[in-house]
């Protein structure tokens, strides 16, 4: 059935429609299959009839339709191939013409549709690019380079290989030439409108663009092009640093276009100088004098920070580099750029100020450690550290001279002159620390020509305990803790950990939030024997407070954007769960109902990833530590929470709640499954649930922990082919054979041989086949092991025998090539002890009992097969050590909305020792072989004198002496 234009664009405009925004989500999902469908959305996209709203609405579903159709996991087109020619033949034309906001959504479907296709399934794209610039149209011009620029940006954090080199080479050959082309015409356009305003700016858009794709072009090697026009390139990019037109500044907040090219210059710089400083040296001179001219003379607006912190950066950069950096090396030179580049960029500002009291949430964000956010601070401290490497006596007694200045300053008025007192101590701060800050442990090293703890002591403690304090004040004490966390002894620490719980009943949004971000970062510091440098016992009298008052801060907005508007807390509150563990459990009530009432707003607006990434992991550290002595409880408060989330098909919650529901049943104590989880079997089974790419790894956790107990009932119902249908479809696949194999692992393990009688020729020709067609290192040791799991399971009436027969109703004699080209060798690759122990299992029990191997294989078979196992017990695998830890450190930044997977590090399954009872395993080995002696009156003896050499008839007779 054909798409109705007319309708899905009704629908698109109902998604800016909060009232009616899910509704036409679902409808648009459900139109999604139908052919055709995409090229709908680009028609909207490209009719000036539509309104810009609802054209913007549909190039953004666009993009997310490609982002999830594109391609399958093994890289094969998932749309008709006539709709993806139309598509690729169609969207550079339709780049051209569109505006700008909707060329920045339509280059990302680009960029998705050119990881998969280009170049060689895309070869034309760079032609049919050149074939549109134009001398002098800015408009089409800047529609391809847009185009170039979404294209050729992937390049960046690629590693080399010899693909991305034929590509970035194909892309040069046929690209580069024009592209140079075209900015010496852009500069000549700009320099003919000094007068029109609206074509400047227009013509500074192309500049821009040219400058990012310079950059993209740049990342890996300089382009042969480039280097042979190195000075003409040089001279225009330093045109461009220094040219001056009022028509073209940025209002006080905004950075204009002037501003936003310079910043693009700067990142160029930066890029040539660090790779190409040899090639680059002789043009270097005129763009550091140019770059200390910018910041001792540009004022401190908004809308010059991105162009001083790239300008700060390039500097550290030149500052890095011995011979440069020596020109700096002077008390008088340091002092100059201590006072007139430093301190003023280091410097608190009235746009800052006003970010705190009107967006304290953004400033946290910009302020943060680690931060993505070009800010004048960071750049100003990163210059900083820069000279002290190279020059740090120096640089240290040249900041220490302002750091003395600006608290004398402060002392003198302390309610007037606060600000000095911050200066002085970011100053401090930045010279103190050494080398990068370690989102675990913060600072490692300080600079011993200063003293970090007296300091603290004269001048920050001080601001922790005094409630009149300026807030900002606050927060510069709480971050020196933070920065330097790892400084303090556990001594200190406890002194000043309860100074920073108080500080979470600040009334002030920045200082309770840094608060919570100190607090989690405390809890997380490990010494060096991995033991917590804030005992868990020392947390255990404050942690129902702690956390009654982290819930009241982040549901005092109770709207849903407010609610998760802040990730710290949610954080905060996740550390202190995990390390009271199960000293939740007075509190339970409390929690729980805490985090379900979270759960159910949310859910009406998913809007930050961060928070609800931490929101889940706390639900599962709860359900880890609480569940087993609870199991009733929780599940009764949080299944039909879980179950309307996912009724409600809010997919970007769907797979934390499948893994939260594999928790829920791996706490319950042994036993069948409770009634809400048997009805649960049915839906995970429908082949639609495995749809989404985010669900797949989550779903199959379920199965993996739902089947051990529920395998009965599942088989009772019929339900066992539906299982192994899924199998099929993940085992085709190279992304998904790994759970593939877990959920074939677990369906052996749980259910009777007989269960499966009907099942195992087809699932064993379906392995087989993927080793011939698509083989890959990860699924040839995953066959190795499963084949370990059956031959070694003979007291379920399996067996190497079992696996051998079956095999032949597949193809008489396959199991031979197999066995001696693929098994034997790679069980030496096994590495998990689990793993290791299966294999010795799995031979003893093949050398003891298979008649396969006394009759068919009688000639080499019984030696290949004992001569792999003496290799493995060379070795013997070890018990697994316990390890109850939660590593837990993810970069909140990786994480986002869509149809990703993210892993709950609380809800991980620890590794499963199928073989308990099989503790000595090399006095297993000899026990079992000697019993199987017995039993066959002598046989294994017997064996052992004719198929074995000396050496191997000592090592084995040692095994089975015990």
């Amino acid at each position: 059935m054909a798409v109705d234009i007319q309708q899905i664009a009704a629908q698109l405009e109902a998604t800016l429609l909060p009232s009616q925004q899910r509704q036409a989500e679902i409808f648009l999902k459900e139109q999604e299959t139908k052919p055709g469908f995409s090229l709908a959305l680009l028609q909207i996209v490209t009719t000036d009839s539509y309104p810009l709203a609802t054209r913007q609405a549909s190039a953004l579903f666009f993009k997310n339709f490609i982002r999830r159709n594109w391609v399958d996991e093994d890289g094969n087109h998932m749309l008709p191939q006539a709709e993806v020619a139309t598509i690729k033949n169609e969207l550079i034309g339709l780049m051209v013409k569109v505006p700008p906001r909707i060329q920045t959504l339509l280059g990302e479907a680009i960029s998705v549709i050119a990881d998969s296709d280009f170049w060689q399934q895309w070869d034309t794209l760079v032609d049919d690019l050149v074939s549109r610039l134009t001398p002098d149209n800015a408009v089409v011009n800047n529609g391809v380079l847009q185009v170039a620029h979404s294209i050729f940006r992937r390049w960046e954090p690629l590693y080399r290989s010899d693909d991305l080199y034929t590509e970035i080479n194909h892309v040069l050959s046929k690209f580069a030439v024009p592209f140079l082309q075209l900015w010496q015409n852009t500069d000549s356009v700009i320099a003919q409108s000094q007068n029109d305003a609206q074509m400047l700016k227009t013509h500074f858009a192309t500049l821009d663009l040219v400058l990012k794709l310079m950059y993209d072009l740049s990342t890996h090697d300089m382009p042969p092009q480039f280097e042979e026009h190195l000075p003409a390139i040089s001279s225009l990019l330093h045109k461009y640093l220094t040219y001056e037109n009022p028509a073209l500044a940025g209002d006080d907040d905004e950075p204009g276009p002037l501003e936003v090219v310079r910043a693009d210059i700067f990142r160029v710089l930066v890029l040539y100088t660090k790779k190409y400083e040899e090639e680059f040296r002789p043009h270097l001179v005129q763009f550091i004098g140019s770059s200390w001219n910018m910041l001792t003379t540009i004022g401190p607006e908004t809308k010059y920070d991105l162009v001083v912190s790239r300008a700060l950066e390039f500097l550290t950069t030149v500052a890095s580099i011995r011979q440069h950096a020596e020109n700096l090396n002077s008390p008088d030179v340091l002092g100059q750029v201590t006072e007139k580049v430093v301190i003023p960029n280091l410097s608190l500002r009235e746009s800052d100020i006003e970010l705190f009291e009107d967006e304290p949430i953004e400033f946290i964000r910009r302020d943060l450690e680690g931060s993505d956010e070009d800010t004048r601070r960071r750049a100003a401290t990163s210059f900083l550290k820069k000279l002290m490497e190279q020059f740090e006596k120096p640089v240290t007694d040249v900041v220490m001279r302002y750091v003395d200045h600006f608290l004398a300053e402060y002392a003198k008025d302390r309610k007037s002159n606060w600000k000095a007192k911050d200066t002085a101590v970011h100053l401090f701060s930045s010279i103190a620390a050494k080398g990068t800050a370690t989102a675990a442990k913060g600072v490692l090293s300080v600079n011993t020509n200063v003293n970090v703890l007296d300091f603290f002591q004269n001048n920050i403690a001080g601001d922790l305990t005094n409630a009149d304090a300026e807030p900002l004040l606050k927060v510069d004490a709480i971050k020196y803790l933070y920065i330097f966390r790892s400084i303090l002894s556990s001594e200190q620490w406890i002194g000043a950990f309860p100074l920073l719980v108080q500080h979470l009943n600040n009334p002030n949004y920045v200082v309770y939030t840094y608060a919570a971000i100190a607090v989690d970062r405390a809890l997380y510091l490990t010494d060096e024997q991995r033991q917590p440098v804030i005992a868990r016992e020392s947390i255990l009298p404050l942690s129902k407070d702690l956390l009654q008052h982290l819930f009241k801060l982040i549901t005092k907005d109770s709207k849903p954007e407010k609610v998760q508007e802040n990730e710290f807390l949610m954080k905060c509150v996740m550390r202190v769960l995990v390390v009271i563990r199960d000293a939740v459990t007075p509190m339970l009530d409390m929690v729980l109902t805490q985090l379900v009432n979270i759960t159910k707003v949310i859910r009406h607006n998913p809007s930050n990833p961060g928070f609800c990434y931490y929101h889940f992991e706390s639900v599962g550290a709860l359900i880890r530590f609480a569940g087993p002595s609870q199991p009733e409880k929780l599940e009764s408060a949080l299944f039909p929470t879980f179950m309307e989330v996912l009724q409600s098909d809010i997919e970007d919650f769907a797979p934390y709640i499948f893994q939260l529901f594999a928790a829920l049943i791996a706490a319950q104590p042994p036993g069948a499954l409770s009634q809400n989880f048997q009805n649960l079997v049915q839906p995970v089974l429908t082949p639609r649930m495995w749809e989404s790419k985010g669900n797949v790894p989550a779903l199959a956790r379920l199965l993996c922990t739902l089947l051990p107990r529920g395998a009965e009932q599942i088989a009772a119902a019929n339900q066992t082919e539906a299982l192994l249908v899924i199998f099929q479809k993940l085992v085709s696949s190279k992304a998904y054979e790994g759970h593939a194999m877990d959920l074939l692992e677990t369906i052996v393990s749980s259910f009777p041989a007989t269960a499966l009688e009907n099942y195992w020729v087809p699932m064993i020709t379906l392995m087989l086949t993927r080793l011939s067609n698509s083989k890959t290192e990860n699924f040839e040791m995953r066959f190795v092991r499963f084949y370990h799991l059956v031959s070694a399971s003979v007291d379920k009436g399996l067996g190497a025998d079992f696996f051998i027969s079956t095999a032949d109703r597949v193809q008489e004699n396959v199991f031979t090539p197999i066995y001696t080209s693929m098994i034997l060798p790679d069980t030496q690759k096994l590495s998990r002890p689990h793993d290791r122990k299966t294999a010795v299992i799995s031979l003893t029990r093949t050398l003891a009992d298979s008649q396969a191997f006394v009759d068919r294989y009688a000639k080499r078979g019984w030696t290949i097969t004992c001569q792999a196992l003496l290799q493995l017990l060379i070795n013997p695998p070890l018990p697994a050590s316990a390890d109850d830890s939660i590593i837990e450190d993810r970069d909140v930044d990786e994480l986002g909305f869509g149809a990703a997977f993210t892993q709950l590090n609380t809800c991980k399954q620890p590794p499963q020792d199928p073989w308990p009872e099989v503790q000595d395993v090399k006095a297993w080995v000899g026990t079992t072989l000697r019993e199987a002696d017995q039993r066959y009156s002598g046989r294994i003896g017997q064996f052992v004198n004719e198929k074995l050499d000396a050496q191997g008839q000592a090592a084995l007779g040692q095994v089975m002496a015990g």
